[in-house]
């Protein structure tokens, strides 16, 4: 049976396929969502099992070293869009497969302060995945000056403006 421990072993909390924190994406299409994240991130579908409406009750892909799980809303009520962050080696690579996927732009792949480099995309469902690739390993004592620089406030600046747009925007069309 594959799946069982010495009797001497102990019981992990944390099965060893897991990290400690799993994100769970309600949708109102989880199907079209995993197809994004497949086309997108190279998403491996885990495995998916039905509702009683005949969509999808629980699915589980994994994006890197990472379980994402995902399920329709009940009846007709609202999928719940989230936020994600996904570290990849090469965020611009990444980034355009998902606008080539199907996403829409939040904010252009952007280098920051602290040392990543980061962009944003919404995906057909309203998920927004924030992609990110750690470039350099910034000194503490050069850290708490960077902010002030011109060019990374700059930066920082339409990082934030970029976000709080889409959100506006999205507020608007609710």
């Amino acid at each position: 049976m594959g799946n069982e421990s010495p009797a001497d072993a102990p019981v992990r909390a944390v099965p060893p396929d897991r990290a400690t924190v799993t994100p769970w994406v309600i949708s109102r299409d989880t199907a079209r969502l995993i197809d994004f994240a497949t086309r997108a991130f190279g998403a491996t579908e885990l495995g998916r099992v039905p509702n009683a409406a005949g969509g999808i009750g629980h699915a589980e892909v994994r994006i890197g070293d990472s379980v994402v799980m995902m399920f329709d809303a009940p009846g007709d009520g609202p999928g719940r869009p989230a936020f994600l962050r996904l570290y990849v080696a090469d965020g611009d690579a990444v980034y355009q497969r998902a606008l080539d996927a199907g996403a829409t732009s939040v904010t252009a792949m952007t280098t920051l302060f602290f040392g990543d480099r980061v962009g944003r995309v919404r995906d057909p469902l309203g998920n927004i995945w924030w992609i990110q690739t750690h470039v350099e390993d910034v000194d503490p004592a050069v850290l708490g000056r960077r902010p002030g620089d011109p060019e990374h406030a700059e930066a920082l600046r339409y990082v934030e403006e970029s976000l709080t747009e889409a959100l506006r925007a999205e507020a608007a069309q609710a």
